[in-house]
Parts: C-alpha cells; structure tokens; sequence
C-alpha cells in the first residue's frame, strides 16, 4: 500500500477539477444564475421555492404550524427546487436569493414584494409577520434568538462538516471525520444539558428555536440524517431524544417535513404544496 502524500496547498488555489463526492457536479467558486429559467407563482401571497432539506424542513413546518394556529394568511404554495439538477442556480431563483440556497421566499402581500432568504431570517420574518413562535418578553425574545442564531452557527459543522466527510466524500478521511464528530457531540451535549431543564428551547413555550433545531438534531439524533445515529451514540442524549419525539408527534410538523420532499416513503412526499387539502390523500392511507 501507498504512503498517503502530504498535501500542499497552492500559493494560488485555482477550480481545475471537481472535489469529487455528491454534489461534486453542482459546486463552484463563482454565484449567479448559469441558465436562465422564470419560477412559477401560484395562487398565494406566499411563495416558497424550496426542498425538504433540514433548513427547507424549518420553514415548511413554520408554516403549517402558523396555519395550525388559525392564520390563514400563511397560506402558501410550495414549489419544489431540485437542487441535484442544479435548479437553484437559474435566474429566476437567483433572483429571490443571490446565494442560490433553498429555501427562499417571496411575499406579495405588501404593495413592494418582499424577498426573504436564509431559513433564519424566514422563521424571524414570518414570526414577527403573525405575532406567533416568537416571545414578546425581552429576555424571553433575546433567549429564543441566541438559540436560533446557536443552530444557524452551529448546523454548517454538522452538515457541511460532519455530514459531508462521514456521508458525502469521495473516501472516508480519519482527520476531518474525527474532528467534525467531536465537534458534533460537543453540540449534541449542548443541546441535552440546556433540554435537562427545560421543556422546549426556551422554557415551556414552542417557538421558532425548536423550529429551526429541530431538523438538523432531531433528524440526527432518531437516525434520519447521514446514517449516524449509532456512530454518534446519539441515543445517549436522552434530553434531545424526548425532545425530538415531542416535537415529532405534532401534525403540523408531519405535514411540514412531508412538503417537496422526493425521497423516503411515497406516502411521506408532497412534491408541492398549494393547499391544505394537498395532504387529504396521504391521510386517507393513514
């Protein structure tokens, strides 16, 4: 067997060849739109363009969960964005979120259309759009942020880190696994220690923090991300699993991680979402 050579960076790196791996076909150095292609609208004032990805997950739960709550004015449509065919990169898109990320959000509510991107800045806009997930108390409010800024700081370790060199790469490296899943549990232990005394992120009260947590560490820790669950012995966090079960069980959490997802069980994925009766042929199978 061949000694592995030490790698030496370039005193000018340069994109010659792709990285390898998933996703190795859709990843650049450049932005901007690479074809050009209109998005649709639908009927709504709300437009989601998006996949049920973690950070797609958190908006369409938000969502049916403002829906849940009587707010008919988060009616929405949901259109599906493959982000493998590259769809993320056309102009229409581009258009609503420069960073060519899901998912990204338009409001034609106003008299100026408003474009919302980044899952964070969508659960805060939407919050604060409703009046609901969001405490008025000031040290209550400040709490729920620090969380939700905890997961947006916090996710890109697990998912470009730790998922990516444990899932993703072209060949599985000692170093960067070793050192993402550490810095994963470090996470994970985080989130148990706080959950230890407290019933939702910020007390008693559901809001947009366990919204945008729970995709990434209640996916991770029941074995439904990256296939790690064991790895991670994320059973141990005893805390984040009886969180992750409570948040699991809420319908509108159901039919949220059901919108544009097209993996898993066919009775689990709505490719779009343009009205609430959408979901009426999967419960008829329940």
């Amino acid at each position: 067997m061949s000694e592995r050579l030490a790698y030496e960076p370039p005193k000018v790196w340069k994109w010659d060849q792709e990285s390898g791996g998933k996703f190795a076909d859709i990843n650049r150095p450049v932005a901007g739109p690479t074809h050009e292609k209109a998005l649709p609208r639908g009927k709504h004032p709300l437009q989601l363009y998006s996949l049920a990805t973690p950070n797609g997950v958190k908006v369409t739960v938000m969502l049916e969960e403002l829906l849940a709550l009587g707010h008919t004015g988060a009616e929405y449509d949901a259109y599906l964005i493959e982000i493998n065919e590259g769809e993320q990169f056309g102009s229409g898109f581009v258009g609503v979120n420069p960073n060519s990320k899901i998912p990204a959000l338009m409001d034609y509510s106003s008299a100026k259309p408003t474009r919302v991107f980044e899952s964070g800045a969508i659960l805060l806009y939407l919050a604060e759009k409703f009046d609901a997930f969001l405490p008025s108390d000031p040290a209550d409010r400040a709490e729920c942020l620090s969380w939700l800024f905890w997961q947006m700081g916090s996710a890109p370790y697990l998912g470009g880190g730790f998922g990516h060199f444990y899932a993703y790469a072209p060949e599985k490296l000692e170093y960067p696994i070793n050192r993402y899943a550490m810095e994963v549990k470090r996470q994970l232990d985080v989130l148990d220690r706080h959950l230890a005394e407290s019933e939702y992120m910020c007390g008693s009260e559901y809001t947009i923090a366990d919204i945008a947590i729970w995709p990434w560490y209640g996916a991770l820790t029941k074995g439904l991300a990256y296939d790690a669950a064991e790895f991670l012995d994320a059973a141990s966090y005893k805390h984040v699993n009886r969180w992750a079960d409570q948040i699991a069980a809420r319908p509108a959490v159901i039919r949220g991680r059901m919108v544009n997802r097209t993996w898993g069980d066919e009775d689990k994925q709505l490719r779009e979402r343009h009205d609430a009766s959408d979901f009426d042929p999967f419960i008829a199978m329940t």
